[in-house]
């Protein structure tokens, strides 16, 4: 990827989140602090560093920054001394971080006028260490901006929103995610396409998908064991394999978990007599008839809530390889 491609221009759909940060740079209104909230994956990182590196750009275009100048490039690089990034360290931002946030900003910016300081995720923020940040948010330092991103589900204490311009970002439409995974990954077009719709507009998932080829597993246990004709030894080695085998996805066994779940639904719409356009799995039409010839309504909302169940045990601790063997004998 070329340091030119960290601009406007260049990052993938969320028009409208675009258009009002020109627009405020246009009218020289840039707020003092904004929230990136929207679903995972999708971009909002970076179109805080795009943003970053427009404000602070050398020979900056018409509603963009010009992608090439020393600036951009340090930007893209991440080695920008004005640039700094905030991210939970294992599953929260602490205190300790923001302190030491607190100190740099204290300081002015080295290169440019703005520093930009990005904190991810800051739906994971603990309580103490939100509230050492709200005076900062409230009133930065002269010479500072700080971008905070958040996900769609996740809570953000009010004290803090009340403090950002929220800017909203959405999911990513599907063509535009099948044409950019075609183009990156080399992914033929129709699977691109699938990637897109099990991923729900998330980029960033799709990749996690297909890298780990999740599909491929998801598609061998719905065919091999859910869908699968075995006397019953044969489908208790079935079990016993495909556990291990989710198992060994460790942490992306939830994902793993969240495409089984799209298939369920699909298969909802389908006994309901939805209308076939709004079917996620289309690499698995073929098992819709079967599958809902095998399950009434009661059985797959059944099996919905025992999926959900097995995701609040991986969230537990528990073991992992026992959770998914449970299940799948409850899947059958």
């Amino acid at each position: 990827m070329e340091a030119s491609e960290l601009r406007f221009a260049n990052l993938l759909g969320h028009e409208k989140p675009k258009a009002l940060l020109r627009q405020a740079v246009a009218q020289n209104k840039i707020s003092h602090a904004y929230l990136f909230r929207g679903p995972d994956g999708v971009g909002k990182k970076r179109a805080a560093l795009t943003f970053a590196a427009y404000i602070n750009c050398k020979n900056s275009l018409e509603g963009d920054g010009c992608g090439r100048c020393a600036s951009c490039r340090k930007y893209f690089s991440g080695n920008h001394p004005d640039l700094l990034l905030v991210q939970p360290d294992g599953a929260a931002i602490k205190i300790g971080q923001v302190r030491e946030l607190k100190h740099q900003l204290a300081f002015p910016p080295l290169e440019v006028k703005t520093r930009v300081v990005i904190l991810e995720d800051i739906h994971t923020m603990r309580r103490e260490a939100a509230n050492s940040l709200l005076k900062t948010l409230e009133e930065p330092a002269a010479g500072n901006l700080l971008i905070l991103t958040a996900g769609q589900a996740g809570e953000v204490l009010p004290t803090i929103l009340s403090r950002c311009q929220v800017i909203p970002f959405g999911p990513l439409e599907h063509e535009d995610m099948a044409r950019l995974l075609s183009q990156e990954e080399g992914i033929e077009e129709s699977l691109a396409l699938t990637l897109a719709a099990v991923a729900e507009g998330s980029l960033g998932r799709a990749k996690l998908l297909w890298q780990e080829d999740l599909l491929a597993l998801r598609q061998q246990v719905v065919e091999e064991l859910l869908l699968g004709q075995h006397d019953e030894a044969e489908t208790i080695a079935q079990v016993f394999r495909l556990s291990e085998k989710a198992a060994g996805l460790k942490e992306n066994t939830s994902e793993f978990l969240s495409l089984l779940r799209l298939w369920y639904r699909d298969l909802v719409l389908s006994a309901a007599g939805g209308p076939a356009a709004a079917i996620v799995n289309k690499d698995l039409v073929f098992s819709l008839s079967a599958a809902t010839q095998r399950w009434t309504l009661t059985q797959l909302y059944a099996k919905l809530h025992r999926l959900d169940l097995a995701e609040r045990q991986l969230l537990r601790n528990c073991s992992r390889t026992l959770v998914l063997e449970t299940l799948f004998f409850d899947l059958i």
